[in-house]
C-alpha cells in the first residue's frame, strides 16, 4: 500500500453499447458503483475505474499492476465463452496477467466466471434461463463453510443475481464456496499461477433500486422467459422495488418480495466484500 491507503482497480465488464442503456434505465455504471461499495467497506481507498472491453482501454501489465493492493472485477452483458469476441478475449488475457501478477482479485457474476475462464476451466449458458432478482437459498459448501470469504455468514442465504451463464467446469486449483438449485456454482476460489481470484456469482453490492433498474431495461426478455405475465406486471414488480428501497421497513413489501436481511441489511450483504479486504488485501494472504 502507499501511504496506507488501499488502492483498487475495478474492472468494469460492460461494452460501450451497453453502459448506456443501463444508465437510462436508472441504473448506475457497474464500476461506479463497486467504487461506492468498497469506499463503504474500506473508507479512504483510492479506487481506478477501467473499462476492459473497450479497445482504446490501456490496461495495465506487468509491474504497474503492483500499485494496486486488489482488483475487482463488476458483472457484464458480455458472454464468457465467445472465444471470437475480442472484447471477452482481451479480459481473459488480463485476468490472467493479473493471476501472474498475484494481485489479489474479486467481484460479482462476470468474476467468477473470469476467474474460471481464465484459469483454464469453462462456462455456458445456463439451460435454465436467467437467473434474476434474487438467487434463492445459496447454500454453503463444506468448504464454503470453513472459508473465511463466508466468516460471519449464514450457511443459507439469498442474494441479488441476473445472469445467464453459469461455470460448468472447474480448473485445477479452484474450489466451489457456494450453490443453489438453479445455479451449482454461486462462489468460487480460484487460485493459478501467483494470483487468487475469490468471485460471486451473485451482487454483493446490487440493491433493489439497481435491480429495478435492470429490470425495467429488460423486462421484455423477462417476460418472454416467463418471470412476468405481462409488461404490466413487470412494470408493477419494479415499482414494488422502487418502493422498498426507499422503505426498507415496509413489512407488507417485505413479505410480498420475499426479501429480508439477506439483501435489505448491508452489513449482511456485503459481508463478503468486507471479508475479501480483510483476509487477502489488508493481510496479502
Amino acid at each position: 500500500m502507499v501511504n496506507n491507503t488501499i488502492r483498487f482497480l475495478i474492472l468494469d465488464g460492460y461494452p460501450k453499447i451497453h453502459r448506456a442503456p443501463l444508465v437510462d434505465n436508472g441504473g448506475t455504471l457497474a464500476g461506479e458503483l463497486y467504487a461506492q461499495r468498497l469506499k463503504d467497506c474500506a473508507p479512504g481507498c483510492e479506487t481506478h475505474v477501467l473499462f476492459p472491453a473497450d479497445a482504446d482501454c490501456a490496461l495495465p501489465q506487468g509491474e504497474s499492476l503492483e500499485q494496486y493492493d486488489g482488483i475487482v472485477w463488476t458483472g457484464s452483458s458480455l458472454t464468457i465463452h465467445d472465444e471470437t469476441d475480442v472484447q471477452v478475449v482481451r479480459q481473459i488475457r488480463f485476468a490472467q496477467a493479473a493471476f501472474e501478477a498475484g494481485v489479489p482479485m474479486f467481484g460479482s457474476c462476470w468474476a467468477a466466471q473470469m476467474a474460471v475462464t481464465a484459469a483454464g476451466g469453462r462456462c455456458a449458458p445456463n439451460p435454465r434461463g436467467r437467473e434474476f432478482g434474487l438467487a434463492r437459498k445459496i447454500e454453503l459448501t463444506p468448504a464454503g463453510r470453513g472459508h473465511p470469504l463466508y466468516a460471519g455468514k449464514r450457511s443459507v442465504f439469498d442474494g441479488y443475481t441476473s445472469h445467464q451463464d453459469e461455470i460448468t467446469h472447474l480448473p485445477t486449483g479452484a474450489v466451489a464456496l457456494a450453490g443453489n438449485e438453479f445455479t451449482s456454482v454461486q462462489a468460487v476460489d480460484v487460485t493459478y499461477k501467483k494470483g487468487s481470484f475469490w468471485a460471486l456469482q451473485y451482487h454483493p453490492e446490487y440493491d433493489l433500486h439497481e435491480i429495478a433498474s435492470l429490470c425495467r431495461w429488460r423486462r421484455d426478455a423477462l417476460t418472454v422467459q416467463g418471470n412476468f405475465a405481462t409488461i404490466r406486471e413487470a412494470d408493477q414488480y419494479i415499482e414494488k422495488l422502487e418502493v422498498l428501497h426507499e422503505e426498507p421497513s415496509r413489512s407488507d413489501l417485505r413479505w410480498q418480495l420475499g426479501v429480508d436481511d439477506d439483501v435489505l441489511n448491508s452489513d449482511v450483504k456485503m459481508l463478503e466484500i468486507r471479508n475479501w479486504i480483510a483476509a487477502k488485501v489488508l493481510f496479502q494472504g
